[in-house]
């Protein structure tokens, strides 16, 4: 069994929807756990998982978009209870683009009332919900230890939707890379070549639909099925993988189905590839295998 997994805790969008929670995505790579943003539920599904909130080594920010982040008090708060799934004892470690030091200290004044009565109360330790938060402002490494090495890159999620980062992963000779929120870009090409894994958002929504402004602006904002199969196609990783799966529908039209979405990248991809389900996993070897945990 491999020491680099790989699990989507959530692969949804802002909709609240208890079959695919907000995006976020654990990984872990030997003794390390790494959570790639905090959207709606990531506690819940870390408790799933069995993976205590408190064991999480490092916490990574791509964006500041609520449905990215909206779990991270969660985390940050419940991690540190006197409980098996909490005991931080020390810092909560975030990495993140510019804006990341700004988010945690208004977390840490909005729930200042909190940390003080558990202290008093519980006796929790200062340490274990005091922050060390690093920012970063361009492509380049921004962790590295124990043999794991995270490298931030800018990508595209819009005119005025900054910053916004993917991340690849590298471990034991072996790489993941995400694609974060973006339109089709180039940058993700350039450091999603030589993944094992390459997890990457997606988009669509039926041409009725596409009629409406708000729709292209969503659309305009993300990456087709018909351009991330453009984008596996240059990068050809072993195992294609989709998140964050957007599928726009109203009351009158439909979302666009799985299939109709595959059949989609399938006009310029040919390779590997898995739509991606709340606590699906990855076990990155020599090869790249996938496990189902939700009910089918």
């Amino acid at each position: 069994m491999s020491d680099f997994r790989v699990t989507l805790l959530g692969t949804g969008v802002p909709i609240p929807s208890p079959e695919r929670f907000g995006p976020s995505t654990l990984v872990e790579a030997g003794d390390q756990k790494f959570l790639i943003d905090a959207g709606r539920g990531a506690t819940i599904r870390l408790y799933q998982l069995k993976v205590p909130i408190g064991r999480i080594d490092v916490q990574l920010l791509t964006h500041y978009h609520s449905d990215h982040t909206s779990c991270l008090p969660d985390v940050w708060l419940t991690g540190w209870l006197e409980s098996h799934f909490g005991t931080r004892k020390s810092p909560y470690k975030v990495i993140g683009p510019t804006g990341a030091k700004k988010l945690m200290a208004n977390l840490e004044r909005a729930y200042e009332d909190d940390i003080k009565i558990r202290v008093a109360d519980e006796k929790l330790p200062l340490s274990g919900i005091a922050t060390d938060v690093t920012e970063f402002d361009r492509d380049g490494p921004v962790y590295e230890k124990n043999g794991v090495k995270v490298i931030a890159f800018e990508v595209d999620h819009g005119d005025v939707i900054k910053p916004c980062y993917g991340y690849r992963i590298e471990y034991g000779g072996r790489v993941a890379v995400f694609s974060s929120d973006t339109r089709y870009n180039e940058n993700v090409i350039r450091y999603g070549k030589g993944a094992d894994l390459l997890v990457h958002e997606v988009a669509m929504a039926r041409p009725e639909l596409m009629k409406q402004a708000y729709i292209q602006r969503i659309i305009g904002h993300h990456t087709t099925p018909y351009d991330c199969g453009r984008v596996f196609a240059q990068t050809r990783p072993k195992l294609a993988a989709f998140t964050h799966v957007v599928r726009l529908a109203s009351i009158e039209v439909p979302p666009p189905s799985v299939e109709e979405m595959i059949a989609d990248v399938r006009k310029t991809y040919d390779g590997p590839l898995e739509m991606g389900e709340d606590l699906m996993s990855f076990e990155i070897g020599d090869t790249v295998t996938m496990q189902r945990r939700m009910p089918r």
